[in-house]
């Protein structure tokens, strides 16, 4: 363990924060605010910190914390960061003080609650992230899905009850069935070596389990609690409705890190436990990521309300993540955790926009809309920006991680790459036909009539895009800062992907 435990400080300040939020009186929700916007700026600068001192470190994981907590059955408190970790803390630690940001002029009902809320949210995600103790990381697993609970359904769209009931539903399901093959893979770790030992140690198990049956079974429990976080096609059905009925924060961080914890808990759990398991439902996991692929797109394009056109394009690109994670080659999973990453940023600034043009009008129906450059450029523009990193132009973001992915699938598999390079054409399909529809030609008269109510950005909703903005450039022209900081967890993801039975 190191000297100074900085994971736990990372995990638990935002924690810290809410309990010292709780303790501030209502009647003063602009200090509630500030408070909830410094807490979660000084946990990115920890997480930025942490970040640098990934680079200088060797080993698997840089930083590691462990201390037995329950020895009876062999569970630790066990915390560690490597490569692909670190970038998806730092792009949590990122999104969340940029939500908070976004939130102080749309939250007006309930502001100790909610800031409480979103920072409980907070030291949940970094937990799951962080965990290497398969008991640790499925606590952290569920302590996410009550304050997203609470977000929705409390201060959501007009629907927010049924949307909210869907979203716990559908994640209940599969992380029950999650705990059940974890305790599958302890007992069978006690009964193999007679001792508790590292029974839910995922450095401990991996490379492990040899029973055949368990290796199915407990990667297709695994496999269904991520597939539906991701999610994939068929399990995607909670994410228009939640994606539209959240406020707009809510929608940026659903968008920006839950739907990565999916991505990430195949790559760091299921597969390096369950490797014949995965090389098993490889085939099917494929063809469900080209539907998903196909599906979200073709669905997008006819969609009427903006924010649920945004929402299948993400059904659609989170596709190619998992897609680029089963075809096991290197291309292919740098690409699928490249797209992780910028699905992260590109996505969360086309929701900060959407919510920005929703503040204004109160309305999401593309049908009213029309000639928004006219009176709001930088926002045009802006919007246009954000846009066109989705469709995947290079020199963008959005174009690297989908290259590779392709590449990979192309290695892989030659027919799945052409299916899934054609659905591109879909993406840029629906997404410019939009723009054109919102934004280009005279001002339809449903604008017209807000008169002075339709205002360009303001410096503070500035302030939540231009780090999201300059993060796609930089990461366009040089994909390389960030795969270079995961290339050893990416060898070591692929070299546990290989088969553990008969060894």
């Amino acid at each position: 363990m190191n000297d100074m435990p900085i994971l736990s400080l990372i995990i638990f300040l935002p924690l810290l924060g809410a309990l010292g939020i709780a303790a501030l009186p209502s009647s003063r929700p602009s200090l509630i605010r500030f408070a909830a916007l410094g807490v979660s700026l000084i946990t990115f600068a920890l997480s930025l910190g942490m970040l640098v001192g990934i680079r200088g470190q060797s080993g698997e994981f840089a930083f590691s914390e462990q201390l037995s907590w329950i020895p009876s059955f062999g569970i630790t408190y066990h915390l560690g960061v490597d490569g692909l970790s670190g970038a998806l803390v730092v792009l949590t630690t990122l999104l969340s003080w940029i939500c908070i940001l976004a939130s102080f002029g749309p939250i007006q009902t309930r502001v100790k609650e909610y800031f409480i809320s979103f920072l409980i949210l907070e030291t949940g995600m970094l937990g799951v992230f962080l965990a290497l103790d398969l008991f640790l990381f499925y606590i952290f697993w569920e302590i996410v899905l009550v304050p997203m609970y609470l977000i929705i359904g409390i201060w959501g769209g007009a629907d927010r009850i049924y949307a909210t009931i869907k979203f716990v539903l559908y994640t209940l399901v599969g992380s029950l069935l999650m705990l059940v093959a974890i305790l599958a893979t302890a007992f069978s770790h006690q009964a193999a070596t007679g001792s508790w030992a590292g029974a839910f140690d995922l450095l401990a198990l991996r490379g492990t389990i040899t029973d055949p049956t368990l290796q199915i079974l407990g990667f297709a429990a695994f496999a269904l609690a991520f597939a539906i976080k991701v999610p994939m096609f068929p399990f995607h059905t909670w994410l228009p409705d939640a994606h539209v009925q959240a406020p707009t924060a809510g929608s940026v961080i659903l968008a920006g890190v839950l739907l990565k914890l999916g991505g990430y808990g195949f790559i760091r759990f299921a597969i390096p436990l369950f490797p014949d398991g995965a090389q098993l439902f490889a085939p099917l996991m494929i063809v469900l990521s080209v539907i998903g692929i196909i599906y979200g797109a073709l669905v997008a394009i006819v969609q009427t309300d903006l924010k649920k056109l945004i929402a299948y394009s993400s059904v659609s690109h989170m596709g190619f993540v998992t897609l680029g994670i089963f075809t096991f080659n290197q291309q292919g999973v740098d690409g699928a955790i490249l797209q992780m990453l910028n699905h992260g940023l590109i996505t969360s600034g086309l929701f900060l926009l959407v919510g920005i043009g929703y503040e204004r009008t109160h309305d999401r129906e593309i049908a009213k809309m029309g000639g928004w450059a006219v009176r709001t450029p930088v926002y045009a523009a802006l919007f246009g920006f954000f846009l066109f990193a989705s469709v995947g132009l290079p020199g963008l973001s959005g174009f690297a991680g989908e290259f590779l992915v392709l590449l990979g699938a192309f290695i892989a598999n030659p027919m799945v790459a052409g299916a899934s390079t054609f659905v591109m054409i879909f993406a840029a399909v629906y997404l410019l036909y939009m723009y054109q529809r919102v934004f280009t030609g005279p001002l339809s008269p449903f604008l017209k009539g807000l008169g002075s109510k339709l205002t360009d950005v303001t410096p503070t909703e500035i302030l939540t895009l231009a780090p999201l903005a300059a993060l796609v450039v930089i990461f366009g022209v040089m994909p390389t800062l960030l795969t270079s900081s995961f290339a050893k967890s990416v060898e070591i993801f692929l070299m546990s992907a290989i088969s553990v039975v008969g060894q």
